[in-house]
C-alpha cells in the first residue's frame, strides 16, 4: 500500500501520530516526497507523538475539529483495520456522505477479510430495510490496496436522496 501512495502521487492526510499502522504509513509517504498532513488534538499529542513528528502537523481543540479538518482537507477516506476509533471515524464519514455533507469515496482496505463481518451487517441492513442501496453504494471495499484506489478513483457518488450538502462546521458542534 506505502509504494502506491508514493508512486500514484497520492498524498496522507491522517491522524497525526508517529505510533502503530499509520505512524509507518505516514513515513513512507513522507520519505517518498509526497506531503503528508497530521491533524491531532493537542491532548492526545502526547500519547500518539512519540518522537519526531512526520511532515506538517496541525494541532486542534479537540476530536471534532480533528475529523472536520481531515474531512476538509481529504479527497476521500480509507479504512485500515483498527478498533474502536477507527469504526467511528469510519461511521461519521459514511453517515455524512449519506447526509449530503459530502460525496467522496469511503474506502475499506478489507486485509484478510478483516472487515468481512461489517459488510454483512451493513447488506443485511439493506435487506431489513435500514439502509437504503444508494447509502450502502457509499462503502467500496477491496483486500488489496492496489485494487481499492483503483475502485475510489472510479467511484461515482449515488445520492441519498437526503439534505443539501451542508457545512463540516455543523459536525464540530455536536
Amino acid at each position: 500500500m506505502y509504494q502506491i501512495r508514493v508512486e500514484r502521487n497520492i498524498d496522507l492526510v491522517y491522524g497525526g501520530g508517529s505510533i502503530g499502522l499509520m505512524g509507518l504509513i505516514s513515513q513512507v509517504v513522507f520519505d517518498g516526497g509526497r506531503h503528508v498532513l497530521g491533524v491531532i488534538p493537542t491532548t492526545l499529542m502526547p500519547i500518539e507523538i512519540t518522537g519526531e513528528s512526520v511532515g506538517e502537523v496541525r494541532a486542534v481543540s479537540g476530536m471534532h475539529q480533528r475529523k472536520a479538518e481531515m474531512a476538509r482537507e481529504a479527497d476521500a477516506f480509507i479504512a485500515l483495520p483498527g478498533g474502536y476509533g477507527t469504526l467511528e471515524e469510519l461511521l461519521e464519514v459514511i453517515t455524512w456522505a449519506q447526509l449530503g455533507i459530502h460525496d467522496k469515496p469511503v474506502g475499506l482496505l478489507n486485509v484478510d477479510g478483516y472487515y468481512n463481518s461489517l459488510l454483512s451487517f451493513m447488506d443485511n441492513a439493506v435487506d431489513q430495510g435500514f439502509i437504503t442501496p444508494a447509502a450502502r453504494h457509499i462503502i467500496v471495499s477491496a483486500q488489496t490496496a492496489q485494487d481499492l484506489i483503483s475502485k475510489l478513483e472510479e467511484y461515482v457518488p449515488k445520492h441519498c436522496g437526503v439534505a443539501p450538502k451542508q457545512s463540516w462546521e455543523m459536525n464540530q458542534q455536536l
